[in-house]
């Protein structure tokens, strides 16, 4: 497989990554803590958008080779992830009175609990989406480039959605609120903001985000119950080496931790006896080498 076709393999899994990076990386900023549920976030949203296409599947045209059933599947995903994500907190977290350990490991039962509740209705088999399966597009093979319509619109969708958090954070009241919040939030409830609702909109956002990369990480490969779980460790790596609490860093990061990852093919084809089954710990020496460097991560400020 030629370089061209790595880096576009690279750049479509770098999409999926940044989506769950965002939404892990404001949770930890503003909530205070590492959700390990947040993998599982991403799964509820991949199961939603299933059950959803499978019910208006045929409704209208189509673009870049997706119904425009996919896309009402894909809102559906984000929303109920979202409100996953919020009844969590308001039942769960929220009236805990633990550390930020405490919370850490009650996200890990949440994730199980998750994970069971999926299986249970889908059971543990792969499955797919109800999509056409497309032929790579024409005029980019000549290029050794095999990559489909689906794939483009995985990397288009993705694109708007951070542009639109992006915007969001940067000119409106609420994304300066949010920053004020993981700037420092005790001046920020002694300055007049209502954290708790802000709080409510970083995991909305945060969760929204998440359940979109699971949606398009199901179009990507397959859905199985643990497909969130097994992309976790790389979006924490994503996260931390971008600098956590950082939500650019988070974008850098899992941009990075993405095109690493499928990259590593290319070791094999120069002679070096490292395979695609190595990947997670290659991105993971690299994470660790990093931070001997910058600890803070790369984007991260020192505290």
């Amino acid at each position: 497989m030629p370089l061209l076709e790595y880096l576009a393999n690279g750049l479509i899994f770098s999409s999926i990554i940044v989506l769950g990076s965002i939404g892990l990386s404001l949770v930890y900023s503003i909530a205070d803590f590492a959700n390990f549920a947040h993998g599982d976030t991403m799964t509820i949203g991949a199961y939603t958008a299933l059950l959803t296409f499978g019910a208006v599947g045929g409704l209208g045209g189509a673009v870049l080779g997706l119904p425009y059933g996919f896309f009402v599947a894909l809102l559906a995903g984000i929303a109920v992830a979202a409100l996953v994500a919020v009844v969590t907190e308001r039942i769960v977290y929220k009236p805990m009175d633990v550390g930020s350990i405490g919370m850490l490991i009650t996200s890990i039962g949440i994730a199980f609990i998750y994970r069971a509740i999926i299986q249970l209705r889908f059971g543990a088999d792969f499955t797919r989406y109800d999509v056409q399966t497309l032929r790579p597009i024409e005029w980019l093979v000549q290029y050794d480039i095999r990559i489909t319509e689906h794939d483009v619109a995985i990397v288009l969708s993705a694109a708007i959605l951070v542009t639109g958090l992006h915007l969001l954070l940067q000119y409106t009241d609420l994304g300066r609120k949010m920053r004020a919040m993981a700037d420092n939030p005790e001046l920020a409830r002694v300055s007049g903001i209502r954290t708790e609702r802000v709080k409510l909109w970083t995991w909305v956002i945060g969760a929204g985000l998440a359940g979109s990369g699971g949606v398009f990480l199901g179009l990507f490969n397959q859905l199985r119950p643990r497909m969130g779980f097994s992309l976790l460790l790389l979006i924490f790596a994503a996260v931390i080496l971008g600098g956590i609490g950082s939500v650019y860093g988070a974008m850098l990061g899992g941009f990075l931790i993405g095109m690493i990852h499928e990259l590593m093919p290319i070791l094999t084809d120069y002679g070096i006896p490292i395979g695609t089954e190595y990947a997670e710990a290659v991105v993971f020496v690299i994470m660790v080498v990093v931070l001997l460097v910058r600890p803070n991560g790369i984007m991260g400020e020192a505290t």
